[in-house]
């Protein structure tokens, strides 16, 4: 027994195995790196143009007022905080569905969607891209050019090989409707297709009406299923059936789809991590058997997603009182960054810019891609203060009446 003990003590003492040695250093994420930086300049003109989070007129977080009083009637309940199921809180997937398609989807009605809760637009995407991988005989999805940086690892993380397709005319600065027309007439039949349901992230460039129902068509007639991502809607135009028509219509016109929701930006629910992640089949029989397969994905990854901010979202899409406050709050968000796009503009031009700015108003959304090349953007943040990812992107939510100004003046200085 002792010779056990001091052999086991003498273990301890041994020097450990350098597990981690060979784990190299991350590059910083291109976004987050930004707010990062920005938060060490001590320039008080300094302007923060890569966060993706709404901020008001003062440049301060804004929590809707119908959020607010949810969550206090949420308090006030006093719920239990109870394990909940693996689609996430009950009442939450049929609302997030009902928002999506519409009250009146012959889908929804004929229960040949399957809805569940997700960690919101990222986990919705992600389960997705198992469920591509788990039982969509192409592994094989197409995004757009550019795109959302988390796109990629997300969907290569579930296995998939992805491809990019034409999307952004870097010459028009719009959509290059043209290049992604040919780009999906050569995709191989049974592929997967990630569009954006409206506000792309990062260009703010969306099809018109007419090109969706030109990509609805070919998409058709190539046999490729759509994956759309829809975290913005509400927030591209200020109405959540206007955002939702590409989606709609792809359904009415009897596409099978994917559909990733968010509800960061529209309810500003950011930190509660709030999505759903939908799945329209030809019959509810399949959308039983979908949902079955959907729930054994789920399980091993989170086991089940959160409550409260989910509990949130109910009482907003249940409470008509509080869903017509959210839809007021929703559009004067939506007003003002359209307005500032205009102001931002208008100061260019005061400024004595020659540039045509027009895409910066043509534009839709969050986000706003300048046009602006790399070696201007490190002019913007070294000399400036203003800062944004290399590509030229910059989110309009940062922008207010104290500093649409300044950032006129130095976006002219970049660029004359």
């Amino acid at each position: 027994m002792l010779s056990l003990f001091r052999r086991l003590m003498s273990s301890q003492a041994q020097p450990t195995l350098p597990w981690f040695k060979n784990v190299p250093s991350a590059p910083p994420d291109p976004i987050l790196g930004v707010t990062e930086a920005f938060k060490k300049d001590s320039n008080p003109k300094k302007i923060n143009l890569g966060v993706g989070a709404y901020r008001d007129d003062e440049g301060k977080p804004f929590v809707l007022r119908s959020v607010r009083e949810a969550e206090q009637q949420i308090v006030d309940a006093k719920l239990d905080k109870e394990y909940s199921t693996i689609t996430g809180v009950p009442e939450f997937s049929p609302l997030a569905a009902e928002l999506a398609f519409g009250s009146e989807s012959k889908a929804l009605r004929e229960g040949r969607i399957f809805t569940t809760q997700s960690i919101s637009g990222t986990g919705a995407l992600r389960i997705g891209g198992q469920f591509v991988e788990k039982f969509i005989p192409s592994k094989t999805l197409f995004y757009p050019t550019p795109t959302w940086a988390n796109h990629l690892p997300v969907f290569r993380n579930s296995g998939l090989n992805i491809q990019p397709y034409r999307y952004y005319d870097k010459t028009t600065l719009g959509f290059d409707v043209q290049g992604a027309l040919e780009d999906i007439s050569k995709m191989p039949e049974g592929s997967v297709i990630l569009l954006h349901a409206c506000a792309h992230n990062p260009t703010g460039v969306d099809p018109s009406k007419d090109q969706w129902k030109q990509l609805s068509s070919v998409l058709k007639e190539r046999k490729i299923l759509p994956f759309f991502d829809m975290a913005y809607q509400g927030f591209a135009s200020g109405d959540v059936d206007d955002d939702a028509f590409a989606l709609r219509y792809f359904v009415e016109q009897g596409h099978n789809v994917l559909v990733a929701q968010s509800f960061a930006k529209n309810m500003g629910l950011y930190g509660e991590r709030v999505g759903a992640f939908s799945i329209v089949c030809d019959s509810s029989e399949e959308a039983s058997r979908v949902g079955s397969q959907m729930k054994i994905i789920i399980r091993p990854m989170i086991s089940m997603p959160p409550l409260h901010g989910a509990r949130i979202a109910s009482r907003i899409l249940s409470d008509p009182k509080l869903k017509q406050s959210w839809l007021e709050d929703v559009k004067m968000m939506a007003d003002r960054i359209i307005t500032m796009r205009a102001a931002l503009k208008e100061g260019l031009k005061a400024e004595g810019s020659t540039r045509d700015w027009e895409h910066i108003t043509n534009q839709i959304g969050m986000f706003c891609y300048t046009g602006i090349n790399e070696e201007q953007v490190q002019k913007l943040i070294k000399e400036h203060s203003v800062y944004l990812t290399n590509d030229g992107r910059i989110s309009i939510s940062g922008i207010n009446t104290g500093n649409v100004g300044y950032l006129a003046k130095a976006l002219h200085e970049v660029t004359k």
